[in-house]
Parts: structure tokens; sequence; C-alpha cells
């Protein structure tokens, strides 16, 4: 029978370990004690970040400064998934064009992406033209609501004066796909 011997552990690292396991203890203690009781510096309690579930970021769709465009352009912008943006027409070709009676100038939108929507009110639109998506716009008529197909490329007539009754229609949706 074989006797195992451990050999004596001298008493200096017996004091490091002993101190070592002792510093691991109180602050765990300390970690654990409840935040209730620890102030920040401005004296207000300080409160566990662990225990509440982190904030949702919630996508809305609403288009960004919308009411300085409505301010300074009177158009309604609403709502859209970025890839249909309101552009100034001057920024050269490839723009959706709109016009309507009671602008005395041409709405232009840039499209991007495989497709895109955008709510919308612009009053008393009667042409459009399209750029080299697929588009189709929304417009309505008193409680009456038409959609029209936008021609790649060429002025299409939409609204009033694709309408038997020379109606003022509002443009309300425009959608484009690739």
């Amino acid at each position: 029978m074989k006797v195992w011997i451990t050999p004596a552990v001298k008493p200096q690292r017996k004091r490091l370990v002993a101190g070592a396991l002792g510093v691991l203890v109180a602050g765990g203690l300390a970690w654990a004690t409840p935040a209730s009781g620890l102030r920040t510096e401005s004296g207000d309690a300080a409160v566990p970040v662990a225990d509440e579930a982190p904030g949702y970021a919630v996508e809305n769709f609403a288009y960004p400064r919308a009411d300085k465009i409505l301010q300074e352009q009177g158009i309604v912008l609403k709502r859209g998934d970025g890839h249909i943006t309101l552009a100034d027409c001057a920024d050269g070709p490839g723009l959706l064009q709109v016009m309507a009676r009671r602008k005395s100038e041409t709405i232009c939108f840039r499209t991007v992406g495989n497709s895109g929507w955008l709510t919308l009110e612009i009053p008393a639109v009667y042409v459009m033209k399209g750029n080299d998506y697929t588009t189709q716009v929304d417009m309505t008529v008193g409680s009456e609501q038409k959609s029209f197909d936008v021609a790649k490329n060429t002025w299409t007539a939409v609204g009033e004066s694709a309408d038997e009754q020379g109606r003022e229609f509002m443009l309300m949706e425009i959608r484009t796909s690739k």
C-alpha cells in the first residue's frame, strides 16, 4: 500500500489564498446587495438595468420632415417605405414627375430599390411621367377611388384628364416595382 503525502502549503500562500477568497466573497456580497440601498452621484436611488427589458425600435414608416415639406411646398407626404422620395426636378433624368393644376411647378420623386410605396395627398393631379419602373397610382374623387397605370418614361393622363366627367382627383398613393 502506498501512502500519499501532500507537501505542506507554505503559510504565506495560505494567507494569500484566504485573502483573495475574502475579497471575492466580499465583492460578491456587495454585488448581490439590492440596488435600492445604492445611490448615484446625484443622490437618486440606483436602478438595476439588468431587470429591465430593452426598448424596441419600431418603424412607423412616417415620412421624415413631412411637416416642413407641407409648410414650404404644400405637399402632404404621409408614409412610405423609403424607396420613393420627394426630389428636386433639376436632379436629372429617371424621376417620376407629377403635374397638378393647383401647383405651378412639376413635382418629382426619386425611386430606388426593387419596389416602393408612398402615401401622400396632392390635389388636382392630371398627368404623370413614369420612369424605368412599373408604376401604379391610386387617386380619389369624393368617395370614389381609381387606380391608374403610368407608362414607363412617357407622360400618361391620370385623374382629371383621364376622367370622362373631368372631375378633380387627388393623388393618394404611388407604388413602383422593377
